[in-house]
């Protein structure tokens, strides 16, 4: 444990340095202290303050500020509370310490990933309230377990229940990625995250004969294909600048299993995939061709999903929507550059998308490299800190966008 801040340190800084120190890593997040802390953060800003237990403790915690006309929609400002795990000898300062250098970059797990927009919410509606300012749209800042394990026992389970529904969630923001540029990057969709095990059985024998039709020799046909196919969709991304990695379907072998003796040829082996498939892919077709790869590689080929998310949404980007409208409108006014593109990966935003809330995934982190997930992740303070400029401008224009007829 360090020292509470610096000399002359920001107290927003302060407090997303006090969060970073919270340990909720994967696989035993303290949720119990992120809770307490949260809790703090709703006696001391003045909100309301609900914790809704989607499963054996997985709790999703969420403070709402009251907008001033209640039978609009609101606005749904959602983050994640747990971290991914790190191995420690990688890193040159300790990740639950929350270092800060002597050129202000804060060094800690969930730095990027995503404890910073949680306190930048936290912070914005406090210079909001502050300030004697009331919007029309109520705002719940969500606060869920489980995303970095998949949020199922989060997100996916919270927008069923009922204290979802009440919340009558119109619009959403969500995580996003840091931008090594100067500009910043928008995510209006994602990638469907499918994981593909495909099982092959054979004709087993000693492992010293020319045996025919073995599991080998027909997931090996497999494997050749589908790793084709990953060639052509890299190829194709590199070939055109204007394609970003969301645009294409990844795919990437992650488990190879069979096989008991060295002399021993198995009468079964697997191999696992895992495809993030293309918001435009026709998902029916893509399944076929994932039936067609085994069936040529003979009888006895045949595939199974560990996972398969098959409701890809777009959230409007025009102007003609509302809510981009706004949105887009307040980055304009601070001569923010956006990048639009397809999230690469999974969010919590599928999930709400899903059950027909538009969400952007918009982490403001420009002229910073992407280090979610990676050793020494870590976040500069002046990005931190126009973060939370952003999102005090951000928040007035969302939550005072007038009624729509999806309101009533």
């Amino acid at each position: 444990m360090t020292s509470q801040s610096l000399e002359g340190e920001h107290p927003s800084v302060t407090l997303f340095r006090q969060y970073l120190r919270i340990r909720t890593v994967q696989p035993e997040p303290d949720y119990g202290a992120a809770i307490a802390f949260l809790e703090e953060r709703a006696h001391q800003l003045g909100l309301s303050c609900q914790k809704v237990e989607v499963a054996p403790g997985y709790v999703v915690t969420v403070l709402t500020w009251p907008g001033t006309n209640p039978t609009l929609s609101s606005l749904l400002l959602n983050s994640h509370t747990d971290v991914v795990p790190v191995f420690k000898e990688h890193w040159n300062h300790d990740p639950f310490e929350a270092f800060k250098d002597p050129e202000g970059y804060i060094y800690a797990r969930g730095a990027q990933d995503m404890k910073c927009v949680s306190i930048q919410y936290l912070e914005a509606v406090r210079r909001l309230k502050a300030e004697g300012h009331r919007f029309p749209r109520t705002i719940h800042m969500t606060f869920v377990p489980d995303e970095e394990v998949g949020g199922h026992q989060g997100m996916e389970l919270f927008v069923q229940r009922p204290e979802f529904q009440a919340l009558r969630a119109g619009f959403a923001l969500d995580e996003g990625l840091a931008n090594p540029t100067k500009a910043f990057t928008v995510f209006y969709s994602e990638r469907s995250p499918w994981w593909v095990r495909v099982t092959s059985t054979g004709r087993p024998g000693h492992g010293s004969r020319f045996i025919e039709d073995t599991a080998a020799e027909k997931l090996h046909k497999v494997v050749s294909s589908i790793l084709a196919f990953r060639e052509k969709e890299r190829q194709r991304l590199q070939s055109n600048p204007h394609l970003k990695e969301g645009a294409v379907t990844s795919v990437n072998l992650t488990k190879l299993e069979g096989g008991v003796a060295y002399n021993v040829v198995p009468a079964t082996m697997s191999a696992s995939f895992d495809f993030r498939v293309a918001p435009d892919v026709d998902l029916k077709a893509f399944e076929e061709q994932l039936q067609d790869w085994c069936q040529a590689a003979g009888e006895g080929v045949t595939f199974e999903f560990a996972q398969k998310w098959t409701e890809p949404q777009v959230t409007p980007t025009d102007n003609s929507d509302p809510w981009w409208a706004a949105f887009s409108q307040v980055c304009k006014d601070m001569n923010l550059t956006l990048e639009l593109e397809v999230f690469p990966a999974a969010t919590d935003s599928r999930y709400l998308r899903a059950v027909g809330v538009p969400a952007l995934g918009f982490s403001p982190m420009n002229h910073t490299p992407v280090l979610l997930h990676d050793h020494d992740e870590r976040l500069h303070e002046a990005v931190f800190l126009r973060g939370v400029d952003i999102y005090t401008r951000l928040l007035p224009a969302l939550a005072s966008v007038p009624a729509l007829p999806s309101d009533n």
